[in-house]
């Protein structure tokens, strides 16, 4: 690594330096440095133990446990200057213990993490974060550790040949293995930290990602065919069809197997959703142009109408700005379970009234909301 001299036009090598020289440890540095910035394995991982040892007979303990955007667990293994004969035994491992882990199982053990570092945290946090994490509106629709989808990455600063050939072997039997090098860089009292993946290498890596989408893409064909997801397409479809004798505003939506429906209101990023799990069945206008603070301004807006949009719409309505979040929300329901075809007849009924209702007590605020977002483009 070199440090680049504009003026000169030149460039000064820095120092390679190891960790155990700079007096750095395993535990409290390099683990601590990846559990807070864990995009510097070049992904989004989302971290959700560290030092898990809840394996049983046995004591050992995995450095890191993390969840990535596939809902696939990720299994760390961090050491310093030398990754030792045994760390790709040890990392598979602990694989196979975290292979039998549950989605429940797994929230448990995050909602664990969270209330160590803040004992005050709400005892639902775990599941709020997996769901914001993943994109999915209900913990229920996780598919969390599916099959054998569990992965390993290895940092150090120096892989011997029997664990790198050990790694390349096993890749030809799709076992999803990553090495990256850790090096430390010192220039006089500044210190830089350099992580590159070396195995596989980025060229190999592209191969890899295709046959990886071409998995996704099965499963969730797999999916899209399971009881849960095929009765949300029927209840959609069932609701669609009530709707549509009533009005226009979903007409052109298709019926899906998400949790949520929604419709556009005129104004680009400000929707109409239905929304149906196995908790509630909601109406909501759902706020978000990319921009929190122009999302509040029209939440505002709205707001400060609230008592003549409750009148017409004929009942009170639930205001969340959302403070912690981008987006804001208008919103009514009630308890609810989608998958029990015995009340579909009930939920869609209310759903479909209380829609009908809620857009007509909302169209001319947001008419007006519309106009003055033209004027001042």
């Amino acid at each position: 690594m070199y440090k680049i001299n504009r003026q000169g036009n030149s460039i000064t090598a820095l120092k390679a330096c190891s960790f155990s020289e700079l007096e750095f440890r395993e535990r409290a540095h390099l683990q601590e440095w990846i559990a807070k910035e864990p995009k510097v394995l070049g992904e989004e991982l989302l971290i959700i133990q560290k030092e898990f040892s809840g394996f049983s007979d046995t004591n050992e303990r995995l450095d890191l446990l993390a969840i990535d955007k596939q809902g696939s667990l990720v299994i760390i293994e961090n050491k310093l200057d030398d990754a030792g004969r045994d760390v790709t035994w040890q990392a598979l491992k602990y694989a196979s213990y975290c292979a039998s882990l549950s989605s429940e199982n797994i929230r448990r053990i995050y909602q664990q993490f969270l209330s160590r570092s803040a004992p005050d945290c709400s005892p639902n946090l775990a599941e709020e974060n997996l769901c914001e994490f993943l994109g999915v509106e209900d913990f229920q629709d996780l598919s969390l550790n599916k099959g054998v989808t569990q992965r390993i990455i290895l940092v150090a600063a120096r892989f011997r040949k029997e664990v790198t050939s050990t790694v390349l072997w096993l890749m030809n039997f799709k076992v999803r293995l990553q090495c990256f090098r850790a090096t430390p860089y010192a220039q006089g009292d500044d210190l830089f930290l350099s992580i590159e993946q070396i195995i596989p290498t980025r060229d190999a890596e592209e191969f890899m990602i295709s046959l990886a989408s071409k998995a996704q893409d099965e499963v969730a064909g797999i999916e899209v065919q399971s009881a849960r997801q095929a009765d949300r397409r029927r209840f959609w479809n069932q609701l669609l069809a009530s709707m549509n004798a009533r009005s226009d505003l979903f007409r052109s939506i298709s019926p899906q197997t998400q949790s949520w429906l929604s419709a556009g209101s005129g104004i680009r990023g400000v929707g109409f959703n239905f929304g149906a799990t196995a908790s509630y069945a909601r109406v909501e206008l759902y706020i978000d142009r990319g921009d929190k603070t122009e999302n509040e301004l029209i939440f505002q807006r709205l707001q400060d109408q609230r008592d003549s949009i409750e009148a017409d719409f004929g009942n009170s309505m639930v205001w969340e700005r959302l403070d912690t979040k981008r987006a804001c929300r208008i919103k009514v329901e009630r308890n609810d379970n989608v998958f029990n075809q015995d009340q579909w007849p009930s939920t869609i009924e209310y759903l479909v009234e209380t829609m009908v209702s809620f857009e007509a007590a909302l169209r001319g605020p947001l008419g007006k909301i519309r106009e003055t977002i033209r004027s001042t483009s």
